[in-house]
């Protein structure tokens, strides 16, 4: 099957490269199925509405962006393992998500200036980004955003 996928696209590069020569008028035939192959379904994106933690993070994000979300138990949730306290371990739970929005802060900025600061208002610590995540990485973050703490990397 990976001959065959190989000798397919060493075909398509040729056809590319032959331009406006002879028979490039005519239509090109899409190369056949293999039997047994199934189309590769798209996958479904949702916006996923992301509390990070740090908010002078969430400020560098621009739509557009692609960043890895990354969940950090508070320490509090760290128990003694055998008699000796472990350190929480960081997860990775979204790998290359798309930023789709970074909602303005400034409604929720409080007298001293602290941006997304819990102020009584509902909104708590940290700053709200929107990903552009499949279905499934959107439940896992918003499970993980109640439990932990999530960090950003931008790639």
């Amino acid at each position: 099957m990976a001959a065959g996928l190989a000798v397919t696209a060493a075909a398509l590069a040729a056809a590319g490269q032959r331009g406006s020569g002879e028979g490039a008028d005519r239509p090109r035939l899409a190369a056949a199925p293999q039997p047994g192959h199934r189309p590769a379904r798209a996958v479904e994106l949702v916006s996923a509405p992301v509390r990070i933690a740090d908010a002078e993070t969430v400020r560098l994000l621009r739509p557009g962006d692609r960043v890895d979300v990354i969940a950090a138990p508070s320490t509090a949730d760290a128990g003694p393992v055998g008699g000796a306290a472990e350190e929480p371990t960081a997860r990775v739970l979204a790998r290359g998500a798309r930023v789709a929005e970074v909602p303005r802060a400034d409604r929720h900025i409080r007298q001293d200036g602290d941006i997304g600061a819990d102020d009584g208002s509902g909104v708590g610590a940290g700053a709200l980004v929107v990903l552009s995540v499949p279905r499934a990485t959107a439940a896992t973050l918003a499970g993980a955003g109640a439990a932990s703490r999530l960090a950003v990397v931008v790639c």
